[in-house]
């Protein structure tokens, strides 16, 4: 950058102000002289040891010069780049507009049909990158603008692959922006344009409930959610939100690749069918999100890791009392009411606290996870084992038998005043179930 007759100047182009700071450099409001025309000027510093300039700097004019081939209505507009010094820049279109990041600065969800348009250009602008095998890597708020106009643009493609060089040599820098990066992305994987899908449903989050579903106290508490934690549904925090809202984040979530959308067109298209329900365009969609299949868990408060392991293993504890519900018709007709009650299963402590769940609650609290896997597939034969012995059990202990019916009489001929003949069998019932519960806790162990 060079100074003449009080006008700075970066290459060819003048430069009017500042207009923000980031990690990599500085953004200018600058004028192109030649086409008389104002630009945003993205400077990219070059403050790298001389073995590593050359690679960095040849790396930066690939992904610039593919970034720069990308013509959509929702992806910025690159007009130049170019060298000055230490500092390598591009030249982009200038937008009249604000960051969605500025928009979600008060915490607060903002309005549903203007969230559902916004994830929906930004959708069309990534599908048209993918299709040209161009993967943006850091989807964030802070590079999606809101223009005036409403129309949506998406900033720094061929940015976010810089950093993989940066973090050879600055202390301290991370690959792209961990509340948006997707779980591949965190463990190291090599991101792909399902990653683009995952960190758009991150922000999708983010505006329609006002938080990330991902909050730790730090960037690794962050990076562990992401892997392992399933937020709360979006309804759950913000009730104004239609039900389908919450399949379609949370196809765009799903940590699994195959489970998420496969390609940002068709996440576009649910958003729009869902914009167009909402204003009573068009009836119900059908949506690519199947509704019967969803990450989110019932809590609206982040669970610590240790809670984490404990509800997903208990969830698989549930599992396995729900089938025991469906094999054993004499179960508790309030428990199968609530077992059919539950239309999406969703992660949790289980409402059935029986041996089998006190044997899973001990394995989460003892990290025995591979004691568990080896536990977990054998636990279906041993459970139908132990519920035919202890069928068995109980029908000789409450059998019609004349020794038990003679007992019984005799009981209700001697039995204290106080006690009734239907009291009394009862107890003998509970006596029954005692023998019940413990053989099949014998078997099970």
């Amino acid at each position: 950058m060079t100074n003449g007759s009080s006008v700075r100047t970066l290459g060819r182009y003048e430069i009017i102000s500042e207009l923000g700071q980031g990690s990599m450099g500085v953004v200018y409001k600058a004028r192109d002289p030649m086409l008389d025309r104002i630009v945003a000027i993205k400077t990219i510093n070059l403050t790298l040891p001389k073995e590593e300039l050359a690679e960095y700097e040849a790396r930066f004019y690939q992904e610039a010069k593919a970034a720069g081939g990308l013509s959509h209505r929702n992806i910025v507009t690159i007009h130049d780049i170019g060298r000055s010094e230490r500092v390598a820049y591009m030249a982009m279109e200038f937008l009249e507009g604000q960051e969605l990041r500025r928009l979600l600065q008060s915490r607060v969800p903002i309005a549903v049909s203007q969230a559902l348009d916004i994830g929906a250009q930004v959708a069309d602008g990534l599908q048209f990158a993918h299709e040209r095998q161009i993967i943006h890597r850091d989807i964030k708020p802070a590079n999606i603008m809101v223009l005036n106009d409403g129309l949506i643009k998406i900033t720094d493609f061929g940015i976010a692959r810089m950093r993989n060089n940066e973090v050879k040599t600055m202390t301290g820098m991370i690959l792209g922006s961990p509340k948006y990066m997707s779980p591949e992305q965190v463990s190291g994987k090599r991101a792909d344009t399902r990653s683009d899908i995952f960190s758009l449903g991150v922000v999708l989050y983010e505006m329609l409930t006002g938080t990330s579903p991902f909050v730790a106290d730090n960037i690794h508490g962050v990076m562990y959610q992401t892997m392992n934690f399933n937020p709360p549904a979006p309804k759950t925090l913000n009730p104004d939100l239609p039900d389908v809202l919450n399949f379609i984040i949370a196809k765009a979530l799903a940590k699994n690749l195959d489970d998420r959308y496969q390609d940002a067109k068709d996440l576009s298209s649910d958003l729009r069918q869902a914009q167009s329900v909402l204003s009573g365009e068009s009836a119900a969609p059908g949506l690519a999100a199947d509704p019967m299949t969803t990450p989110f868990v019932e809590p609206a408060s982040p669970l610590t890791r240790q809670e984490d392991k404990e509800a997903r293993i208990l969830g698989m504890a549930q599992h396995g009392a729900n089938e025991q519900s469906r094999l054993d018709p004499a179960q508790d007709d309030a428990g199968v009411a609530e077992t059919e009650s539950t239309t999406h299963p969703t992660l949790g402590l289980s409402k059935a606290f029986d041996s089998f769940d006190a044997t899973m609650r001990l394995a989460a609290l003892t990290g025995m996870e591979k004691e568990l896997d080896k536990f977990s597939e054998t636990q279906k034969i041993a459970r139908l084992k132990a519920l035919a012995d202890a069928k068995r059990a109980a029908a000789s202990t409450l059998s019609g038998s004349a020794t038990w019916q003679r007992s019984a009489a005799g009981a209700q001929n001697s039995a204290p005043t106080g006690i009734t003949a239907g009291q009394l069998k009862l107890i003998w019932i509970g006596s029954g179930l005692m023998a019940f519960a413990a053989a099949a806790l014998f078997l099970v162990r």
